[in-house]
């Protein structure tokens, strides 16, 4: 049956949400619990709710776009956008009669099945006054997020990069020496000398790909929000080795593709003879930053207990400026084959640059 992270509540704390789901199946003439697996495709869920009028019943949920609450089949609430929400059912059920002393809590949205693994309750803080000696009546267990799957993940990575240092030494040196990024006059020696879609050169590309997943979805998961990955399917939170595999999976087709959406918009735009020098300098770039990516993982692993707002922002700044330095070098290497004061050159960087930095940087950072 689906089940809720475990909350310890005071003794005192009435009005709580339970595990105790239910939905509606054809032809019964009752609710039936709610089983994990075997409701699959259901767009409302619901749950009773004993409700004490003397205390406020404050519960969190994340909603994507369109998400409403029902309070015995009266709208109490509806999604604009997607974001983490807190309502209090006490205030909406002061006006709503109750049914056998119980008011029936319905989670509905038009297009996909409501995630309820958010809906979480708020723990009442109590101002007491504490005797030295008395021993408390109620504990507050702060939630953590199981980091197995991004510790075997990094292990992976270590695993991969380290296989390649082997086997594929010289494209590695070439690919990580500093002088070689430095430089922007050596796109055709070491691993450039070799065709884009060779074996070992997609293999980095993975490597990459598994990097940036792990830390989008370390970042994603820290704040308990998965719009870009919730917005398409509703998958539980807790399901992390699914999310970085999804995230691996786009970039990877994203930096394949990417070749073959350049060499369109540049025979629309006439410009053929930048793709090469543009779309190798964009590889080098983020591959070379994306070796430092296990690093930022590594202070996550470390300090996110701790300080969990300070890691959220150093991730971010760490996606946010291996995408800026990627475009910015790119708009420098292209310069020198073509001046980007053209214009007509100017906007094909725009289309092909610019505004699909800005539509990643809103999916991956800014989405929050």
């Amino acid at each position: 049956m689906q089940s809720v992270q475990g909350q310890v509540l005071p003794l005192e704390q009435k009005n709580t949400i339970t595990n105790e789901w239910m939905v509606y199946e054809p032809g019964a003439t009752r609710l039936v619990p709610y089983i994990t697996g075997v409701h699959s495709d259901y767009n409302a869920i619901h749950q009773w709710l004993s409700v004490t009028p003397k205390q406020p019943f404050e519960i969190s949920f994340i909603a994507p776009k369109d998400l409403c609450l029902f309070l015995n089949n009266q709208l109490i609430f509806k999604a604009d956008y997607p974001a983490k929400f807190t309502i209090d059912i006490t205030k909406y059920s002061a006006g709503i009669d109750a049914v056998e002393g119980k008011y029936l809590l319905t989670v509905w949205h038009p297009q996909q099945q409501p995630n309820i693994t958010s809906f979480k309750n708020l723990v009442r803080e109590q101002d007491q006054v504490q005797v030295p000696g008395q021993r408390p009546l109620s504990v507050r267990v702060r939630e953590y997020v199981n980091q197995n799957a991004f510790i075997v993940f990094l292990l992976l990575i270590g695993l991969i990069y380290g296989w390649l240092k082997t086997n594929f030494t010289a494209d590695f040196i070439s690919l990580f020496r500093i002088d070689s990024f430095l430089s922007t006059n050596r796109l055709e020696q070491g691993f450039f000398s070799k065709p884009l879609g060779s074996w070992s050169n997609l293999l980095f590309v993975l490597a990459f790909s598994l990097s940036l997943a792990l830390l989008i979805a370390a970042i994603h998961t820290n704040v308990q929000q998965v719009l870009l990955f919730n917005s398409l399917f509703p998958i539980s939170e807790a399901d992390i080795t699914t999310k970085i595999a999804f995230y691996a999976f786009l970039i990877f087709m994203f930096i394949v593709l990417k070749y073959i959406f350049l060499k369109v918009l540049a025979y629309i735009f006439g410009l053929e003879q930048v793709v090469q020098v543009q779309y190798k300098e964009f590889i080098r770039t983020v591959l070379f930053l994306g070796i430092f990516l296990p690093i930022v993982m590594l202070l996550y692993l470390a300090l996110n207990a701790a300080m969990p707002d300070t890691v959220l922002l150093i991730s971010n700044l760490a996606v946010s400026l291996l995408l800026v330095v990627a475009i910015i070098r790119v708009f420098v290497t292209v310069n020198k084959k073509a001046t980007v004061l053209n214009l007509h050159l100017f906007s094909y960087l725009c289309a092909t640059e610019v505004i699909p930095l800005a539509i990643m940087l809103k999916l991956i950072v800014f989405n929050f």
